[in-house]
């Protein structure tokens, strides 16, 4: 054959893969355009509304307003064009509003988008009462549209009596309901006394899976399980629970519920199953292994494009030494198992790297999901990618936090004092761009248990990253030099207050870190609501996602008497236009996990931060919903 025949098809084949890839979308959720108007004080309201992914570069809004329901006037003279938000500035909270929003195409106004109506005296934040079980306290929530009109309902997780893998004792079982925006109750499941309650054991997946515009949820369940229907899974006679309260016999099932009705639509066998019980230690966590049952029951969960278009559930087992990802598509009314990636099957040196969570990315470019478990990473197929061989830790961070390195960079720890106690890898390669070692290296104890990496010192390109204990002390850019002693609170970060840079979200605060006094300057905080943070030192609210309004994020809160969730969105101004967080992929599926054991704030895939370009366009199709209105 002519080597310009082979140079043709080469060039031919080049050509033709280019093509599949860009042409591939992911499948994502319908949404409307998220309007919301919260009280700003002083007779203001803040009205804040959604811009799409899909949009045309040059659309712009107008805003209406009724007045106790009288005719909509126009608030703005001109179109809309630099932010999408609008600050009503002379309002009167005793009378009920109600905002819409249309949108110009080509000097073409559209109909009005879904409305949101104010009420009179209202206060700075939506609240949801519950039907909270006696003894129990909201815990995690997740968010997802059940019912296909482009609104997110609540998924709640109702947290009785709960115990640490490490402790004995019996537990409640642990409670899931489902609430509308407005305060609607849906549904109620109960996973019954054969799953025990606790930050480890029950992973909640709430999305859309078979691409029918509503949410299903999965989860781990087991004998004596009950739906929202009142069927039991299993045989409910059964109690496997031992004299310590741990559940070390008996079926483990995945069950798929119906995000609408909370039916259980599909239940199989859970993969992998516990086998040894002192199976699951090893030398990559912190040397350490068991029989009690405290390694075999450490579960993470994560949904990730697999195929670059249709999202997969991966439920996974383990991570202090043998770990297993099990990855399942929803088809045809079944859960179809893609692959299982075990470290017992050729993968020796991946065992003991998972951390306390996980992240779904695309880290090669492919517009494929990998999963970042810890120190590993598993392919898109299922098969190992890189180890860094570092070893367990508690905390993770993945999106591009260093915008002049090529790719993804991960941000992590290490849980066991060494080298690594800090460290910045690319996320690709598993290259380890620098590292900071833990003060007592070598000795036998634990590393940093915190780490936090956001943009938070203009200064200084890329993010910046901080851990708390093992003696690393100081404040790092992206390219590890230290750039300040001191540091904010190492927890979660949060967008609130209008720039591109991140905030500080602590238990129930949001601060600004000022650079130049090193210090941080209290925003916001919903203990002045009377709000209360969840899981003890951990100190993380119910949610912080983008689940309404432009792009910043909604916190959401329980209240201390444990009846209600409070969603408190910003009312600051901002000068910047992006489409909403959740149609970057990335960040879409950071929510989903991040109830996920220590949870960790969402990360979009792309630079956010100082300096930053324009976010690059996601290659998504979006489905269509229950209404086409936005």
């Amino acid at each position: 054959m002519k080597r310009t025949t082979v140079l043709k098809i080469f060039a031919l084949n080049v050509f033709s893969c280019t093509v599949l890839h860009l042409s591939a979308q992911r499948q994502m959720e319908y949404l409307d355009r998220g309007t919301m108007a919260t009280p700003a004080g002083n007779g203001r309201v803040f009205v804040n509304w959604r811009l799409f992914a899909t949009d045309p570069r040059e659309i712009s809004f107008n805003v209406y307003r009724s007045a106790n329901g009288a005719k909509a006037v126009k608030l703005n003279r001109q179109p809309i064009t630099d932010a999408t938000a609008w600050t009503d500035e002379q309002a009167d909270s005793s009378k009920t509003y109600t905002y819409y929003i249309t949108t110009i195409e080509k000097d073409k106004e559209s109909a009005p988008a879904k409305s949101y109506t104010l009420k009179a005296g209202a206060k700075p934040y939506i609240s949801i009462p519950l039907r909270t079980p006696a003894g129990y306290s909201p815990n995690d929530v997740s968010v997802g549209d059940v019912d296909g009109d482009g609104e997110y309902e609540i998924i709640l997780h109702q947290a009785g009596v709960g115990k640490d893998n490490s402790q004995g004792g019996v537990t409640d079982p642990p409670v899931f309901q489902a609430y509308k925006l407005d305060g609607t109750f849906l549904w109620q499941i109960n996973l019954g006394k054969n799953i025990r309650e606790g930050a480890h054991y029950t992973q909640f997946m709430v999305y859309d899976l078979d691409g029918d515009g509503k949410a299903e949820i999965v989860m781990k369940t087991a004998d004596g399980t009950i739906d929202a229907k009142g069927k039991v899974i299993g045989d409910s006679s059964k109690d496997y629970r031992n004299k310590d309260g741990r559940i070390l016999e008996g079926p483990e099932f995945l069950t798929l519920f119906s995000g609408a009705t909370g039916e259980a639509l599909y239940t199989t066998n859970y993969v992998p199953a516990r086998g040894r019980i002192d199976g699951w230690g090893g030398t990559g966590g912190n040397g350490r292994n068991d029989s009690y049952g405290n390694r075999v029951d450490r579960f993470l969960a994560c949904v990730a494009y697999l195929d670059g278009v249709h999202p997969s559930v991966v439920m996974c087992r383990g991570y202090y030494g043998r770990s297993v990802l099990a990855a399942w598509d929803w088809k045809n009314g079944k859960l179809v198992q893609r692959w299982v990636f075990d470290t017992q099957n050729g993968y020796p040196d991946y065992a003991g790297q998972g951390n306390h969570n996980l992240t779904a990315a695309d880290v090669d470019g492919d517009g494929k999901d990998e999963i970042v478990y810890g120190q590993m990473t598993v392919d898109d197929d299922g098969k190992g990618m890189y180890t860094t061989g570092i070893g367990h830790a508690d905390a993770l961070h993945v999106s591009d936090l260093d915008p002049e390195h090529p790719g993804l960079e991960v941000f992590s720890t290490q849980e066991r004092f060494g080298a690594e106690g800090a460290n910045f890898r690319d996320a690709r390669t598993g290259a380890v761009l620098w590292k900071k070692a833990s003060v007592a290296a070598g000795e036998d104890g634990e590393g940093p248990g915190r780490a936090l990496a956001l943009d938070i010192d203009p200064r200084y390109k890329g993010y910046e990253c901080w851990v708390a204990g093992a003696g690393i002390t100081g404040l790092f850019d992206a390219k590890g030099n230290k750039i300040a002693d001191k540091t904010p609170a190492c927890n979660m970060g949060i967008y609130w207050d209008g720039d591109v840079l991140g905030e500080i979200l602590n238990g129930t605060s949001v601060g600004k870190w000022d650079y130049e006094n090193n210090t941080t300057r209290k925003l916001f905080d919903a203990r002045d609501f009377d709000c209360v943070q969840n899981n003890g030192t951990k100190a993380n609210p119910c949610l912080s996602a983008d689940i309404f309004g432009d792009w910043r994020e909604e916190l959401i809160y329980r209240t201390k008497d444990n009846q209600e969730l409070r969603i408190f969105s910003t009312t600051i101004p901002t000068p910047h236009r992006f489409y909403t967080l959740m149609q970057d992929p990335q960040y879409r599926l950071s929510i989903v996990w991040q109830n996920v054991a220590y949870n960790q704030p969402p990360h979009v895939g792309f630079y956010m931060g100082e300096g930053m370009a324009e976010p690059p366009k996601p290659n998504i199709v979006v489905l269509p919903g229950k209404s086409k209105k936005q």
